[in-house]
């Protein structure tokens, strides 16, 4: 199958005491770059997260974001008590009395009111044991569901390489059916620029024949063509093979791209010229395509 590098992936696993939740997300990226965002409980399993998603997917950039909540009934939260913080409201509360000639000073329910003295804390879940079980499982689950959905896209990006595929060879093939008329074309052409020069002048017919097939090596496209119809059967052996083929594409892009560029420069009608033009906007349209691809 040929993937494509964007898709989405989320998974959940449960413990006795947590759930972890993994989300998955991949675009376009050159090579293979993994982001993890994992909570702190889990930094001693980032390795094996990291090599868990190079065994599933070859390139794209990859963002896997990791949470843990707890099961209903497990202790949530924790009463934090700034103690430092306390003593300074109380020293600061009867420095002020003082100095006013108040009575008494603050009581505890005044100071425990006060900003930052006491909060309520959500401790990250832990999961008794070892975290990785819990980990691979939600991440395994991710990525079952990320690569499918590559898979999908890249199919259907296939079927639409197919069809520009179709496209490139058709104006191929007007390239190679202008090629044999081009060399009569070239010699009658050149037969009347010499009667237009040379006037009553009697014409050697065996130079004119030298001149001509130079000027028709020169212009000849017919191993161009040999090259692009080549490149264009790998092209196809290479989507019917499947796996992560964008690479090779690209490069067979560049090798279609030169042999086009050959024959456009070379061409000498309206017709081959017109073809390469197209050509050149199918391979356009074809590179956009195959960018996607892993």
């Amino acid at each position: 199958m040929v993937r494509s590098m964007t898709g989405f992936g989320r998974g959940e696993a449960s413990g006795d005491s947590i759930v972890v939740s993994v989300e998955a997300r991949s675009v376009n990226h050159r090579h293979l770059d993994v982001a993890l965002r994992l909570p702190r409980s889990l930094a001693s399993v980032e390795l094996d997260a990291r090599r868990l998603v190079q065994t599933r997917v070859e390139r794209g950039r990859i963002d896997v974001n990791v949470q843990l909540t707890p099961l209903a009934g497990a202790a949530t939260h924790r009463v934090q008590v700034d103690g430092a913080l306390a003593r300074e409201y109380v020293a600061r509360a009867r420095a002020i009395a003082m100095e006013l000639g108040l009575e008494g000073g603050p009581n505890l329910g005044w100071v425990l009111e006060r900003p930052g003295v006491v909060r309520l804390e959500e401790p990250e879940p832990v999961e008794p044991g070892a975290p990785w079980p819990l980990l691979a499982d939600a991440l395994g689950r991710a990525l079952d569901e990320l690569v499918a959905r590559r898979t999908a896209e890249g199919e259907r990006l296939v079927d639409a390489l197919r069809n520009l595929h179709a496209e490139l060879a058709a104006a191929v093939d007007i390239v190679a059916a202008r090629a044999p008329a081009s060399a009569k074309r070239r010699e009658e052409r050149l037969r009347e620029r010499l009667r237009a020069l040379l006037a009553d002048t009697v014409i050697d017919e065996a130079r004119i024949v030298t001149e001509a097939a130079i000027w028709a090596d020169k212009a000849d496209v017919t191993e161009e063509v040999a090259r692009l119809r080549a490149h264009l059967t790998e092209f196809t052996l290479l989507l019917d093979k499947g796996g992560p083929v964008g690479r090779a594409l690209d490069f067979l892009i560049q090798e279609l791209n030169r042999e086009v560029n050959t024959v456009a420069s070379k061409a000498d009608d309206l017709e081959t010229s017109q073809a390469a033009l197209a050509a050149k906007g199918v391979l356009e349209k074809i590179r956009e395509q195959v960018q996607n691809l892993e």
